[in-house]
């Protein structure tokens, strides 16, 4: 499933298509996703103006100026891809291509889709967006603005990461008297919203923690930052931005919304290398594979402890 640097990826390539554009029209190819669209679906988006996009943990908030939010989940295998208008200028597709969007050629037949091209968003700027999800885990709907920190995908999230909150203070602080895992502790959506497994197993690496070690460890006895807390903040927040940079993992289905793939996969130093040498300079073990919870976990034994 995507993590927040594909999430973030996706949505900053989304931006500049959507972003004070007008949807004239949703071709809506069915009536459900993982979940059923909501009650009139494209009715409530055509002819409405998008303010902007943000992403939230590992959604795709789209506000728009009827005052809904368009909420959108990638899920396993959902991807978007852009098609530009034919007439695409020189100077549109050079402002496109400075802000990390590639221009393909369009369809020669745009009625030819895919059966998995689910949602069609056709927008006034002349461009047209594809949701395709071949295994449909992905999901939209549709919420006022005004109830959206409260409604039941939101209101029990944790600190965005990327937005100064992850501190060792907070951490220490979440993780004080926990006895679960660090890998648990740091997977938990409440406490931090968009992590997933691989990042956080490349965050632990760079911390120099055992992902089986006791979350509690973060604190002290009176609640303060432990050293290893002050690693872990910032290999956090590292990981993530590098991954961002890099256009996020590609792993199975994930691409860009402009079609091509992230290579942040090629710089796992512990993610899906079990069996392979450690990449820490004089350590000679190996990497590990451990189930934690049903999951996989990636780890060297001996640069974490």
């Amino acid at each position: 499933m995507p993590e927040l640097p594909e999430v973030e990826t996706v949505c900053q390539g989304l931006a500049p298509i959507f972003e004070r554009a007008v949807i004239k029209r949703v071709e809506q190819r069915r009536h459900d996703l993982r979940f059923p669209l909501p009650e009139r679906f494209a009715a409530r988006l055509e002819g409405v103006r998008v303010d902007h996009l943000k992403r939230r943990a590992k959604y795709i908030q789209v506000f728009l100026a009827s005052g809904e939010v368009l909420v959108m989940h990638l899920g396993m295998s959902g991807k978007f891809t852009i098609q530009p208008p034919a007439n695409s200028s020189a100077l549109l597709k050079r402002g496109l291509e400075e802000k990390s969007i590639s221009i393909s050629e369009p369809h020669i037949d745009r009625h030819n889709w895919s059966p998995h091209d689910h949602v069609i968003f056709y927008l006034d700027n002349g461009f047209t967006v594809v949701y395709n999800d071949p295994r449909r885990f992905g999901y939209m709907t549709l919420i006022h603005a005004n109830a959206l920190k409260t409604h039941k995908f939101f209101q029990n999230l944790g600190i965005e990461p990327l937005e100064g909150g992850l501190t060792p203070q907070f951490l220490a602080s979440a993780a004080k008297g926990k006895s679960v895992s660090l890998k648990a502790f740091l997977l938990d959506q409440r406490i931090i919203a968009g992590l997933g497994n691989i990042y956080v197993c490349e965050a632990l690496f760079r911390a120099g923690l055992s992902p089986r070690r006791q979350a509690a460890s973060l604190a002290d006895a009176r609640g303060r930052p432990t050293a290893r807390a002050q690693n872990l903040a910032p290999a956090i927040r590292g990981v993530l931005k590098e991954a961002i940079e890099a256009g996020g993992s590609s792993l199975r289905d994930y691409q860009k919304a402009d079609g091509s793939l992230g290579y942040f996969q090629h710089c796992f130093k512990v993610y899906n290398r079990a069996g392979a040498p450690c990449t820490t300079p004089h350590c000679n073990a190996t990497i590990r594979r451990i189930l934690q919870n049903g999951r996989s976990t990636f780890y060297c034994p001996s640069c974490q402890r």
